[in-house]
């Protein structure tokens, strides 16, 4: 009989411990919306599917979240709604609060064989010098400033939401790439359309919502505007938007889940002429799950979204975007869904997570040797 000795307990004692039993897993999400957010709020709605994911994978997770937020998980918050509903100044800064909520979360961290973290660079800091592993999933675009930071504070791993994302972003910790997923399986289907343009989002110049309203007024086609409004974004609404809305051109304000779905749903196609490199785009894999097809600038992730002339079309500019709408009858919608289910479900980001996690705790358990 195969005996063990002394020396290999502690490792044997680690493995069972990290493979054989559910992961003790912190998620920290922002506390500038609820998780999951009422209307607008990507970061928040990635995050729920994370955490709600995983716990019905059997890992014991704890969401670090505004104090209204709805979770499987225990919730743990220094707040009781989101900064949002509250008006507190700076909201995407480092306001009181959300360092309060961000050290809160550092401060249990011996209770967590790893912290998984959505709030960008404000907890940097943190994350680097934490004894237990944080995996930092980035949401946002590298400019050099944040590049920088990431450079030098390279302890914790990096996970990117595109290949785009990181793209000459050289010197940081990347252990790896996961697309951004939801539960879209009883998202309304539909195989026909009832004719009209829809944008959903903010406006704001980097969405470029102006786009989409040239295209609609060029075609002679009604455009619905499904977009939330902040007021840094005021002025470029008041001179590029508000003169040209009209019964053709309709702006509805912003929209909650099954509102928007319903319009994706009946939508000729979704238009999303992004003038900024984003990271990801959630409203591409909802809209191509409802069976809308989506016409975008080629811009940042988007080629790995959209499959060019089998879910949308990938465009340059907006007389190719003018063409593209006029051929939308050539894709077909069932195909559309079948991409965004199989490729961007809830279920397969968190088993994605899973990986990272576990490869981390597997480095971690070979140090330990």
């Amino acid at each position: 009989m195969f005996r063990f000795r002394k020396y290999y307990l502690p490792a044997l004692v680690l493995f069972i411990y990290y493979y054989d039993l559910p992961m003790k897993i912190a998620q920290i999400a922002p506390i500038v919306e609820r998780v999951p957010p009422a209307k607008y709020g990507g970061t928040e709605r990635v995050v729920y599917e994370i955490t709600e994911q995983l716990v019905q994978m059997g890992h014991t997770v704890t969401l670090f979240a505004s104090g209204n937020s709805k979770t499987s998980a225990k919730l743990e918050s220094i707040y009781p709604r989101a900064l949002r509903e509250a008006r507190i100044e700076n909201l995407y800064g480092p306001n009181a609060l959300t360092m309060l909520h961000i050290g809160n979360a550092y401060q249990m961290q011996n209770e967590f064989d790893i912290i998984h973290d959505h709030n960008g660079f404000i907890s940097l800091p943190s994350a680097n010098i934490s004894n237990t592993p944080v995996v930092m999933t980035y949401h946002g675009s590298f400019n050099p400033e944040i590049r920088r930071l990431y450079q030098t504070l390279k302890k914790p791993f990096l996970v990117s939401i595109s290949k785009a994302q990181t793209k000459g972003v050289d010197g940081v910790n990347l252990i790896g790439n996961v697309y951004n997923g939801l539960s879209m399986e009883n998202y309304p289907f539909s195989n026909s359309h009832d004719g009209y343009l829809l944008f959903v989002g903010r406006i704001s110049l980097e969405k470029g919502v102006h786009y989409a309203i040239q295209t609609a007024l060029h075609l002679n086609v009604p455009l619905i505007i499904a977009a939330k409004l902040d007021d840094v974004d005021l002025p470029y609404f008041n001179q590029f938007i508000g003169p040209r809305l009209s019964e053709n051109i309709k702006w509805i304000g912003e929209v909650n889940e099954e509102e928007r779905n319903k319009l994706m749903s009946k939508a000729m196609c979704f238009l999303h002429p992004v003038t900024w490199k984003e990271p990801f785009g959630l409203t591409l894999i909802e809209s191509m799950a409802c069976g809308c097809p989506v016409v975008a600038f080629k811009r940042g992730s988007i080629p790995e979204v959209i499959i060019n002339k089998k879910t949308g079309f990938v465009v340059s500019d907006i007389h190719e975007m003018i063409e593209a709408v006029k051929k939308i009858d050539t894709i077909n919608r069932e195909d559309c869904r079948k991409h965004a289910l199989e490729n961007f479900s809830a279920r397969l980001m968190a088993e994605r997570y899973e990986k990272i996690y576990e490869k981390i705790l597997k480095r971690q358990l070979r140090r330990k040797k």
